[in-house]
């Protein structure tokens, strides 16, 4: 594999959101999304599925609201390991809030709302990666479709939280330029582009239909600000390969930062991605 390609091993960690209503969200992704609260305090809080941290919530009281034209998330995909868990989550959202809507994406089925601060979530579940539609080129071919609820519904469980197994899938953005966002992760990061479609564009490493998506669908112009998406986290699986990312980055036109295990780089929009290596 080219050394500029990301291992096939890689995959998204935390994500992070600036947050208004600490108390309010903390409440809303334990209650309704199924995530545990790990850690608390008056400034934040981090949630998670067992021991495995998924979700850093930033208190932020004195945030604007995001502007209408500003870069930013356009959702956090969190993806549960089987069609038994994607019911139960169904049912928590039936039971506690409002689902925006359900889809089949051909490469899996996926439920979508939004938390009360306005961030859109995705909760979905894979097909197996040998039924995923690909093309003559090899590049899985997503749709969407609509989703067939009945069969989820029938497939709940009854339990109360996100299983083991569950982790951050893919986060998808809103970005100014689809131009500028390839030139940032596929040419610099090394993700390859797995999916086109009008107006977005989404990439993965190994094969995977996508770990970053990126839309331009409600022209936004702006970099990232307010409430919202604050950073999220590309966890490589060793030191070596963030070794050859640490070189690609530090020869880019973007800022890079140490971190306690890692690099920040402060990729288009001004959206900060975090990179470290798989302990």
């Amino acid at each position: 594999m080219s050394s500029d390609v990301l291992p096939r091993e890689t995959r998204i960690g935390r994500t992070a959101l600036r947050v208004n209503d600490l108390e309010e969200i903390s409440g809303f992704y334990r209650d309704v999304v199924g995530l545990s609260v790990l850690r608390h305090s008056d400034t934040g809080a981090v949630l998670g599925v067992e021991d495995t941290p998924l979700l850093v919530l930033e208190g932020a009281e004195n945030a604007l609201e995001r502007h209408g034209s500003s870069a930013g998330l356009f959702h956090n995909a969190f993806r549960v390991p089987s069609r038994e868990a994607l019911g139960d989550a169904l049912a928590r959202i039936r039971n506690h809030w409002q689902l925006g809507g359900a889809s089949d994406h051909g490469v899996s089925e996926a439920l979508y709302l939004t938390d009360p601060e306005g961030n859109g979530i995705e909760i979905y579940r894979d097909y197996p990666r040998e039924d995923w539609p690909r093309g003559d080129d090899g590049r899985v071919r997503m749709g969407t479709y609509p989703l067939d609820l009945d069969p989820v519904e029938a497939a709940a469980a009854g339990e109360a939280g996100l299983p083991t197994g569950t982790d951050v899938g893919h986060v998808h953005l809103e970005v100014s330029s689809l131009e500028t966002f390839s030139d940032f992760y596929v040419d610099t990061i090394g993700f390859e582009v797995q999916t086109e479609m009008s107006a977005a564009l989404f990439v993965g490493a190994g094969g995977y239909h996508h770990h970053v998506g990126a839309n331009t669908w409600n022209h936004r112009s702006g970099p990232v600000g307010g409430r919202g998406l604050s950073w999220f986290e590309v966890v490589l699986p060793d030191a070596a390969a963030l070794g050859e990312l640490e070189d690609r980055t530090a020869d880019s036109p973007y800022t890079v930062t140490e971190t306690d295990d890692g690099i920040s780089v402060m990729g288009p929009d001004d959206i900060e991605v975090r990179f470290r290596a798989r302990t």
